[in-house]
């Protein structure tokens, strides 16, 4: 068993990662009202679990709106990014395998 860390610490990128197997990454990230969201396409599969707020998910195919309850899942490579963040948007984030792995 593997505990996680609080998700209350994050960083100062607003990210932080809780939980790190070679298999699997977990962490959370919040965007507040009006961040840009700067992130790059990543090299592992990515699902996001939209916790509270509100926002829109961009990839170059489809763009969807997320609040709290949504799951979304993207695939490596695939360019994403949160936009029109329009609540504060707190959000659980599992990589398969573990992020930067596949780097």
């Amino acid at each position: 068993m593997h505990l996680l860390t609080d998700a209350a610490a994050s960083g100062p990128r607003g990210y932080e990662e809780h939980l790190r197997v070679p298999d699997l990454s977990v962490g959370s990230v919040v965007l507040a009202a009006g961040a840009v969201d700067g992130q790059q396409p990543h090299t592992e599969d990515e699902v996001y679990v939209v916790l509270s707020g509100s926002a829109r998910l961009w990839t170059p195919d489809l763009t969807v709106d997320v609040g709290a309850g949504s799951v979304v899942f993207v695939p490596a490579l695939e360019p994403h990014r949160f936009v029109d963040v329009t609540q504060d948007l707190h959000v659980l984030v599992v990589f398969g395998p573990a992020e930067h792995s596949r780097a």
